[in-house]
């Protein structure tokens, strides 16, 4: 490859992402950058199924707990720092793998972040009052009439999501899909996208077994650890989110459990969503050869 490449492994979780990076990275003798943002943050190790320590020690990572839950973090940061480690890295090496489920960071890397206008505070303090005193039905129904494009596309059950589109709506009264899909930004690399599948029962199948082995690994124990911090953002995650309510005495620990596999098969479904838009991106099985795959990403 004499251009300088950018391959992004992509898919939903459990389908196989962290083995084909390894394999890849050491096939291409490069380093890993991270964009799973659940795996930003040092506190949550078991729940966001962060590599173990043996695969991070076989090739170099960047961007894996590196931060607290109580840091301020955002795709914009992200996008700034993945660059210039991209732009170093890119020094010595001609392709570098990227690998993650958070098809937004990935995004921002690849082709650039959407443009939104300046949010007055004031409005973003009303959007916020009217959702502590209507609830999430009211937020969703406000979305409704403000931008049904946007509400068809989002997870309606995700306020941070729905709070941001609304302040942007309100605050520019424009729909926030009218800000989307603009013009991409040009890169100083070619970005090549891998999305791997597996069969929708067999993926549910892993996505269930993976939960069962966090919660072996104590996934109660360290959502507890983490339980002050449960109003801030990167606590909304599935598989923290879920045990909060038991802990408040709300629900019986398999009930939680329960929703914990819930969740993280609804989050694969909306992945799978995600990663069809990428039309012009290389798709394999979750268990094609390391081989295989690198034999058609080299062919020029």
């Amino acid at each position: 490859m004499s251009t300088k490449t950018l391959i992004y492994i992509a898919g939903p979780t459990g389908v196989g992402k962290t083995k084909l990076s390894l394999g890849l990275a050491k096939a291409l003798n490069t380093e890993i950058i991270s964009c799973d943002s659940r795996q930003f943050y040092k506190e949550m190790q078991i729940g966001t199924a962060v590599p173990t320590r043996e695969e991070l020690s076989e090739v170099p990572h960047h961007f894996i707990q590196h931060k607290s839950v109580k840091d301020l973090y955002t795709v914009g940061d992200f996008e700034k720092e993945a660059l210039k480690k991209i732009d170093l890295l890119f020094k010595t090496k001609e392709t570098i793998i990227m690998v993650g489920g958070s098809g937004m960071y990935a995004d921002a890397v690849m082709f650039g972040m959407d443009e939104f206008p300046e949010v007055p505070i004031e409005i973003r303090n009303q959007i916020n009052v009217f959702y502590q005193t209507h609830g999430l039905k009211a937020l969703q129904q406000l979305l409704l009439e403000k931008d049904p494009t946007y509400y068809r596309q989002v997870d309606i059950n995700n306020p941070i999501r729905i709070l941001r589109a609304l302040e942007v709506s309100i605050a520019s009264d424009q729909p926030y899909s009218s800000f989307l899909g603009k013009p991409r930004k040009e890169r100083n690399f070619v970005s090549k996208m891998l999305v791997l599948h597996r069969p929708r029962t067999v993926l549910y199948e892993k996505i269930n077994t993976r939960v069962d082995q966090m919660i072996e690994e104590g996934l109660e124990k360290e959502a507890r650890s983490l339980y002050p911090f449960r109003e801030l953002s990167p606590l909304k995650t599935v598989g923290y989110k879920e045990l909060f309510p038991y802990f408040d005495g709300n629900t019986s620990f398999e009930e939680a459990v329960a929703e914990i596999k819930k969740n993280s098969r609804r989050y694969a479904k909306r992945q799978i969503t995600w990663f069809k838009k990428y039309d012009n991106a290389f798709s394999f099985p979750a268990n094609t050869p390391v081989e295989e795959v690198y034999d058609l990403l080299t062919e020029e």
